[in-house]
């Protein structure tokens, strides 16, 4: 439930959010205050990718030039991909690059998820991939790569997914989310509410705002649905990090605040944002004056479940073969 904590560029931001009161812990704002939230505006229409036409006498009705994406040849992502391995080693807390069958495993459920969401893949690119079974919640950097060469993973870390059995708490939904310029993300303030949390997390946490997407109430027997602003963001990190690997949140997925630094200052969702901070202020000022954007940056956020049926997971990797569920954490 979004909250207190929205984004310190408050002024600049004015124009396309409004804040909204929070619940107990801050997470996923349900569909209830819709009406409270303003989306960013559109990108403007007079947008090419083409190179700059000559000069005008008119610079204001000029197009706006946003850069293409970054694309690596193959060994280079792979390169890139085992630098910033390193580097999460060195710098998140719990982070794991985990076992052979839990990597396997998680390069399975995105490859379905791409597959069955029909998402392109046409560079060599990062996805976030979370697990919300609730017998593993981590989150695993895959580097998906186009055509037939194969996928490979970086590792991750323990997050917190949709709590079930307690009202106001919706279940994370499944499915492949884009970080898209449509929407602005925001800063944590840092401020604490009326029960001294600090729902996402510090001063100046980043919070990737994945748009509104339907989800389960998971106080409700019968499943039913109601939609809700799912969002990436740290959490309190003196009573509620520590709890990270297990489920906790309203429906949001919560991440250590180290992997929240270090995906902000790398931009490993942000390769849409760069794009947008070439044209648009409010992106070049919620963006790190410090950063170092991947070149295999992505912008897709891939919620996978190891608990479900695992019928279209075997239909889109491996025929009609059954495969065996894990529940490894």
């Amino acid at each position: 439930m979004r909250n207190k904590n929205q984004a310190p560029f408050a002024n600049l931001l004015a124009p396309v959010r409004l804040v909204v009161p929070a619940f107990v812990l801050g997470c996923a704002l349900s569909a209830c205050a819709k009406a409270q939230t303003v989306e960013a505006p559109p990108l403007p229409s007079a947008i090419t990718t083409a190179k700059p036409a000559a000069p005008s006498d008119h610079p204001a009705s000029a197009p706006i030039i946003i850069p293409p994406l970054p694309v690596v040849p193959e060994a280079q992502a792979r390169l890139e991909a085992s630098r910033l391995t390193v580097q999460m080693k060195k710098s998140v807390k719990r982070f794991t690059t985990y076992t052979p069958e839990i990597r396997q495993r998680f390069i399975r459920l995105a490859r379905a998820a791409i597959a069955s969401t029909n998402t392109p893949i046409d560079r060599p690119q990062l996805l976030m991939v979370v697990d919300r079974n609730p017998k593993v919640q981590r989150l695993c950097f895959v580097l998906a790569m186009p055509g037939n060469a194969d996928w490979e993973t970086l590792g991750g870390t323990p997050v917190s997914t949709g709590r079930a059995g307690r009202k106001f708490y919706y279940i994370t939904p499944t499915g492949v989310f884009i970080n898209t310029p449509d929407r602005l993300g925001y800063r944590a303030l840092g401020t604490k509410n009326e029960n001294g949390i600090r729902g996402i997390g510090a001063k100046g946490m980043r919070v990737w705002d994945m748009g509104w997407h339907n989800a389960v109430k998971g106080w409700r027997p019968d499943h039913e649905t109601g939609d809700i602003r799912l969002e990436i963001h740290a959490t309190d990190p003196d009573f509620l990090e520590q709890r990270l690997g297990q489920t906790a949140s309203e429906g949001c997925i919560r991440i250590p605040a180290t992997m929240n630094v270090f995906m902000d200052k790398n931009g490993l969702l942000d390769v849409q944002y760069e794009q947008a901070a070439s044209y648009d202020e409010r992106f070049r000022a919620l963006l790190p004056k410090d950063r170092t954007p991947s070149p295999i940056a992505g912008d897709a956020l891939v919620v996978v479940d190891s608990t479900e049926a695992v019928q279209a997971i075997s239909s889109a990797t491996l025929g009609h073969q059954t495969l065996p569920s894990h529940h490894e954490g």
